[in-house]
C-alpha cells in the first residue's frame, strides 16, 4: 500500500476517535499525538506538523457541543490533510488540437525518469493518445537501450540514435517523424544533481524544443529535500508539474509530497510500482481518503481503464446488474485484476473493503491455480457455465476427472464465484460504491469491524 505505515498509523487514531464514547480535552490531546508521530514517521516537516496538530486541536477544543465533537475531531484531521497535500487536484491537459503535444521530462540521476515516461505513454495511449518517445539523454550509459526496452513493453515507438551525443541535433533528426503523434514524451539527461552544466542543456534543449509541459520526477524517497530540488529546478527550468515516484516503497514519501505543496510545485502523477500500469493521478483529497481506509474509487477506474475494453465492461456490468455473472466472466475478471496488480491492493480502493481482515486465499488467485479454473470451466456444459448453482458432487467429479483437476480446485472457484458475485452484483449501490450493510455482514464473517 502506498504509505502503509502512515495510513495504518492514521487509520488507528481514526477508529479510536470513533469507538471514543467521549471525547474530552485528554482525548483530543491524546489523538493529536497520535497524528503528529504518524506525520512525523513520513518524514513530513516538523514546524508544518506541529502547525496542523495546533490548528486541529483548537478547533476541537473551541467546539461547545461534545455531542458532535466526534464528527468535529474526524472531519478536522481529513480537512488538514488534504490541505497540506495539495487541496487541489492538478490534471496534466492535453490540447488535441496541437500535434504533437510536447512533453519535456527532467530528472536527477535515480528519480526514474525515463520509466516514469514509460508509464506516461502507456497511460495516455489507452486513453486513445498517439504516443511516442524521443531520447535525448546522452550521457547516462545504455539510456537509449533501456527507452527502447520500456518502449517495447508499453507498445509505444521509441525514436533514439545510439551513436550521436549532440541531443538537438537527434531531436532534428526525428522531429518531422514526431508530428504524426499526438503526444512526444521527450527523455532529457540527469546528473546527480542540478548543476549549471544541466541547467544550460535544459534550456538550450527547451528553447529548440517549444516543449508545452515540462515536468520534473522526484523520487519519494528522498523526504524533505525535495523542497530543495522543487525549488532549484522551478527557477532553472520553470516546470509546470511534478511525478512523484517510488511511493509505494518509502516512509518518506508524505514528506515528498508535502515539500511539493510547499514551494507551489503541482503534484500531477504518482508512482506506486515498477510495471507500467503503476501510476495514478494525484488527487489530494481522494489520497487522504485511502490514506483513512475510506477508498479511492477514482484511482480504481484508472487503473480499470488501463486494461479492461470500455465495451467488455459496459457488458459485464450489464451481466452483473441482471444477475447474468457466470463462471467464465470469473476466470476473465480475475485475469484482468491481476494485471491491474495483488488484489489485497485493490481492496484497499473500494470505500470500507480495505478495513476488512479478508483470508488471504480469497485475494490471492496464483496463476496456477486460475489454469486449472480454466480447465475446469472448459469441461463444463454450457449450462453448467452459466447456472453454477447446479453443480452438484456428482458433477464436480465429472469435471474434476475430464480436466486432470481436484475436486478441491473446483470447490475453491465456485467459493470465489459466490464472493465475488456478492460484492459486485446485489452489494453495488447505485452510485457504484458497496452497500454497508453488505459490508457490514461481510466484516463480521471474516473478522473485521468498519467505522460506520
Amino acid at each position: 500500500m502506498v504509505l502503509e505505515r502512515l495510513g495504518s498509523a492514521l487509520r488507528k487514531a481514526m477508529n479510536s476517535i470513533a469507538s471514543a464514547v467521549f471525547i474530552d480535552k485528554t482525548k483530543i490531546n491524546e489523538i493529536i499525538k497520535d497524528l503528529q508521530r504518524a506525520l512525523l514517521e513520513a518524514d513530513v516537516d516538523v514546524k508544518l506538523v506541529f502547525e496542523i496538530s495546533e490548528k486541529i486541536k483548537k478547533q476541537a477544543l473551541s467546539e461547545k457541543s461534545p455531542l458532535e465533537k466526534k464528527e468535529q475531531l474526524l472531519k478536522l484531521i481529513h480537512d488538514e490533510l488534504v490541505e497540506i497535500l495539495g487541496k487541489e487536484k492538478y490534471e496534466l491537459k492535453i490540447d488535441k488540437e496541437k500535434k504533437p503535444f510536447k512533453i519535456m521530462m527532467l530528472g536527477l540521476y535515480g528519480a526514474g525518469k525515463t520509466t516514469a515516461i514509460s508509464k506516461l505513454a502507456f497511460y495516455y495511449s489507452k486513453r486513445g493518445y498517439k504516443c511516442c518517445m524521443l531520447g535525448l539523454d546522452v550521457h547516462r550509459p545504455a539510456a537509449p537501450e533501456q527507452l527502447e526496452q520500456l518502449a517495447e513493453q508499453v507498445k509505444v515507438p521509441a525514436f533514439v540514435n545510439k551513436e550521436e551525443k549532440d541531443p538537438i541535433k537527434i531531436y532534428r533528426e526525428f522531429e518531422s517523424q514526431l508530428k504524426k503523434y499526438d503526444i512526444v514524451f521527450v527523455d532529457t539527461a540527469g546528473r546527480d544533481a542540478l548543476d549549471a552544466a544541466l541547467i544550460k542543456e535544459i534550456n538550450s534543449l527547451s528553447k529548440i524544443i517549444n516543449p508545452d509541459q515540462t515536468i520534473l520526477v522526484m523520487a519519494a524517497d528522498i523526504g524533505q529535500s525535495a523542497k530543495k530540488q522543487a525549488v532549484e529546478f522551478q527557477k532553472a527550468c520553470k516546470i509546470g508539474g511534478v511525478i512523484v515516484t517510488r511511493l509505494d516503497g518509502t516512509a518518506k514519501g508524505g514528506g515528498a509530497l508535502t515539500a511539493c505543496v510547499e514551494t507551489g510545485a503541482k503534484v500531477l502523477f504518482i508512482g506506486t510500482g515498477e510495471k507500467p500500469r503503476d501510476l495514478e493521478t494525484f488527487d489530494p483529497t481522494a489520497f487522504v481518503g485511502r490514506l483513512l481506509g475510506m477508498g479511492d474509487l477514482a484511482a480504481l477506474m484508472e487503473k480499470a481503464k488501463n486494461i479492461i475494453d470500455e465495451k467488455d465492461k459496459e457488458k459485464l456490468e450489464q451481466r452483473l446488474q441482471e444477475g447474468n455473472f457466470t463462471l467464465r466472466d470469473l476466470v476473465e475478471q480475475v485475469k484482468a485484476m491481476q494485471k491491474m496488480g495483488p488484489l489485497s491492493k485493490i481492496t484497499e480502493l473500494i470505500p470500507g473493503l480495505g478495513q476488512i481482515k479478508m483470508p488471504k486465499d480469497l485475494l490471492d488467485v496464483q496463476e496456477s491455480k486460475l489454469k486449472k479454473w480454466e480447465y475446469a470451466v472448459n469441461s463444463m456444459t454450457p449450462k453448467e457455465i452459466d447456472n453454477p448453482d447446479i453443480l452438484d458432487s456428482s458433477r464436480i467429479n465429472r469435471i474434476a476427472k475430464g480436466a486432470s483437476v481436484n475436486v478441491s480446485d473446483i470447490r475453491d472457484m465456485l467459493k470465489q464465484y459466490k464472493l465475488i458475485k456478492q460484492f459486485f452484483g446485489k452489494g453495488m449501490d447505485m452510485q457504484g460504491g458497496l452497500n454497508p450493510k453488505k459490508l457490514q455482514k461481510l466484516a463480521k464473517r471474516f473478522g473485521g469491524k468498519l467505522p460506520f
